[in-house]
């Protein structure tokens, strides 16, 4: 029986190319996110084994109207949606818009995992794999996005043992720096990311296939043995325990 995968925020990035990997070895990848035409687009790109389902994984009633076009089984969730509010705006100037950035990171980071996890679970496959995306920012500090992602670390521990009697695993994997993504928009400075890129030990930034060559690894059947557990793919520049 052929193995399915979801994977939101599948359209760019490391979503897409964590598709991409999971394609490659025989499964049958829906990829979601909130833009129709990117996810089509990426779709189309990626061949037969990859569809497209959109809807916001922060909104319930979008999540639950995009059940009957999700798979019945699933073998690997991936939840990558995500992003750093924080990026596209000035710093917020009162407590009420202090606030607003703060509840805007949970939402897009952790909340959107808890949902779409939660509306899957019963359709999780025995052996199951879910993988959720948290950031070296969990452990280094950005604000509300830290400790949105912090918040997943958390979360996905109680996870582990809330699905592991049916040998569901449950993971997080932390980057650090990743190029050909969205993530920063315009507000990488090129003195920003020298500094980046210098506190790693392997003096460069991440590509979107190292991580999803490790995202690809914890969905395989040889992983069934790591739960709970907390990835980086940071190049050194958190060392995690």
């Amino acid at each position: 029986m052929t193995r399915t995968a979801v994977v939101t925020g599948g359209g760019t990035g490391i979503g897409r190319a964590t598709a991409a990997a999971l394609a490659a070895d025989g499964l049958e990848v829906v990829i979601t996110g909130r833009r129709k035409d990117v996810l089509d687009a990426a779709a189309a790109d990626l061949g037969p084994q990859v569809r497209a389902v959109p809807f916001d994984a922060t909104d319930p009633d979008e999540i639950e109207a995009a059940l009957a076009s999700l798979p019945e089984r699933v073998d690997v969730l991936v939840n990558n949606a995500g992003g750093n509010p924080d990026l596209t705006g000035p710093p917020p100037q009162t407590l009420t818009g202090v606030r607003d950035a703060w509840l805007a990171n949970l939402e897009a980071n952790l909340v959107s995992a808890v949902l779409v996890t939660t509306a899957l679970t019963p359709r999780f496959a025995d052996g199951g794999r879910v993988i959720t995306l948290g950031s070296i920012a969990a452990a280094t500090g950005a604000a509300g996005y830290g400790a949105a992602k912090a918040g997943v670390v958390a979360w996905n521990a109680e996870l582990a043992f809330q699905v592991g009697g049916r040998g569901v695993t449950a993971n997080v994997v932390a980057p650090g720096l990743v190029e050909e993504t969205e993530f920063f928009g315009d507000a990488l400075t090129s003195e920003r990311r020298a500094t980046l890129i210098s506190q790693t030990a392997t003096g460069r930034a991440g590509r979107v296939t190292d991580v999803a060559a490790t995202i690809a690894f914890l969905a395989s059947p040889e992983a069934g043995h790591i739960t709970g557990q907390v990835v980086h793919v940071n190049g050194g520049a958190h060392l995690g325990g």
